[in-house]
């Protein structure tokens, strides 16, 4: 298995956005540690193919950081050069959403609000079946304005599905702007453990502390789903895109993409 290196990813999603001349780049590269760490280090992906049985899952609800996830996938071998090559592209099976129909994929997201929810039933059919499965379901701050995530969760904690674990991509923005400008949410972890979870916070960028906060998750011994609100900067990574909620929309151009490439290629 590779590293999952973030650098490197961050790499890929560029030239994933700029082969398919496509945009959702700053919200990819937020998610690229949290992907990262669960990938490398907490993900039982059984005979470690695509749809293995008794595999863990991840749910992006945050369906539009679909390219984090490509990346992650080309690490694993599931996805191909060519396959990122032909990205948003006529023909290509890589949408820029996420797609249950691509192998690696557990469910269609994008439409925010509702990936949650699949991956609340994945977790209870993983718990009466007695596979051991768990679920890690990855949600944006922005998309928790919608009342679908908290009726999920809900349901979570009343079927005490401690074999889910909730990650919040909380980045500060949504595609209009700010979530507090937007819908303020106070606190999401107050709000998590309201809502029976177990709930903590941690610098979604640092790779040790959501390994240890993962950890925690997995270790907490009561009947009841799992909470992390990871804080990250929408754009992490290439400075002319960290903070800037226009490159949300933005197409990268070839000057853009070579400046960006280039801060990278020097992290």
């Amino acid at each position: 298995m590779r590293s999952f290196d973030p650098a490197r990813l961050r790499r890929t999603i560029l030239e994933m956005a700029y082969a398919g001349s496509t945009v959702h780049i700053p919200c990819a590269f937020s998610l690229v540690e949290v992907l990262a760490v669960l990938y490398r280090s907490h993900l039982r992906l059984g005979d470690r193919t695509p749809r293995a049985a008794g595999r863990d899952y991840v749910v992006l609800s945050k369906g539009h950081g679909v390219m984090a996830q490509y990346a992650c996938l080309r690490e694993l071998g599931w996805l191909t050069d060519a396959d990122l090559d032909r990205y948003f592209g006529d023909g290509t099976r890589l949408k820029g959403l996420s797609d249950a129909h691509v192998p690696g994929l557990e469910v269609t997201s994008g439409s925010l609000g509702h990936g949650l929810s699949v991956g609340v039933g994945l977790a209870l059919a993983a718990k009466r079946r007695g596979t051991g499965q768990r679920c890690f379901a990855v949600v944006g701050d922005g998309e928790v304005n919608e009342g679908a995530v908290w009726e999920a969760l809900l349901f979570a904690a009343q079927f005490e599905l401690s074999n889910l674990v909730v990650v919040v991509d909380a980045n500060g923005f949504q595609a209009m702007g700010r979530t507090d400008e937007v819908m303020g949410l106070g606190r999401v972890a107050d709000k998590l453990a309201a809502f029976g979870l177990f709930a903590q916070e941690v610098d979604g960028h640092d790779e040790a502390a959501l390994d240890a906060a993962v950890k925690a998750a997995l270790a907490d011994p009561a009947p009841r789903p799992k909470g992390i609100v990871a804080h990250t900067l929408k754009g992490k990574g290439v400075s002319f895109m960290e903070g800037d909620n226009r490159w949300h929309y933005t197409r990268l151009t070839p000057d853009t993409y070579a400046r960006a490439v280039r801060e990278l290629s020097a992290a």
